[in-house]
């Protein structure tokens, strides 16, 4: 269990870096294209369509590791008075409805990635890029993160990650030696 785990975790470190560097390409280009309009008036054609797809894929591509991290948008008050057994048990609910909407959007993803490869799909513009470049993003990045929450799941149970990372006495977060962290 333990190389699952260490698996899925360095896959989702991978994603953060793939995410980060999406994100830093599109500023650059965005740099390029203002270099280009601007200063030696030409025209750009395909900065604009590169950076919205650059950043759509960032977000999908970069959330296995905000889940990794425990980024994404949480209200623990609720988990913070619970007692452990509780707080397990709604660690769990969360983490397999995460995984049942992964499943979801990942398949619908898919789905949407077939019909534009097999339907020649493009964009409507000047670079006429593929769709199926820009439409791999979803169901790879939320492939990935329903992946990421098997592992929480596994974690979970298997006792080797704490439910919303809060140590089990006071409800205070534990830090990465076992010991708690100041608020």
């Amino acid at each position: 269990m333990d190389r699952f785990i260490s698996l899925v975790h360095g896959l989702s470190r991978l994603c953060g870096a793939v995410a980060a560097g999406l994100v830093a390409t599109a500023v650059l280009v965005v740099c390029q294209m203002v270099v280009m309009r601007y200063f030696l008036r030409e025209s750009t054609i395909w900065q604009t369509e590169f950076v919205t797809f650059a950043l759509v894929a960032a977000t999908f591509i970069g959330s296995p590791y905000v889940l990794l991290l425990k980024g994404h948008v949480n209200v623990d008050l609720l988990p913070i008075y619970l007692r452990p057994g509780p707080r397990l048990a709604l660690a769990l609910l969360a983490s397999t409805a995460g995984l049942a909407f992964c499943l979801v959007v990942a398949w619908t993803g898919y789905r949407l990635l077939q019909e534009a490869l097999a339907g020649g799909w493009r964009t409507d513009t000047v670079w006429s890029l593929p769709l199926w470049i820009p439409y791999l993003a979803m169901p790879v990045g939320i492939g990935l993160m329903g992946l990421q929450y098997v592992a929480d799941i596994v974690g979970l149970l298997t006792g080797r990650e704490k439910p919303f990372g809060l140590d089990d006495g006071d409800g205070r977060p534990a830090d990465e030696d076992g010991g708690e962290t100041a608020l």
